[in-house]
């Protein structure tokens, strides 16, 4: 017994696109492409899941690295104030 109709690869993110680029709604899509909606929001979440992952995981990579960056320019600022206060207190 047969599953249904097969799809290529290409096809799914064509259509996934659509909906995550191009703002198309699902049941828009679907109904221009002549499938399921149900199939269409398995396609969405198969393949922008895992790309919503990896995003994820950049944002945490450049959240650490901006961390570190405020840290160290935190430290040069306060150094700054002190010696701007040292100097300021030196009689000429």
């Amino acid at each position: 017994m047969s599953k249904g109709k097969r799809y290529t690869q290409q096809f799914k993110e064509e259509a996934v696109k659509q909906i995550v680029e191009r703002g198309y709604s699902v049941a828009e899509v679907a109904e221009r492409l002549g499938i399921c909606t149900k199939t269409l929001y398995h396609w969405k979440s198969e393949l922008h899941g895992s790309t919503d992952q990896i995003k994820s995981s950049n944002d945490q990579v450049e959240i650490a690295r901006l961390k570190a960056e405020l840290m160290r320019v935190t430290e040069e600022r306060d150094i700054l104030k002190k010696a701007a206060k040292y100097f300021a207190s030196q009689p000429e």
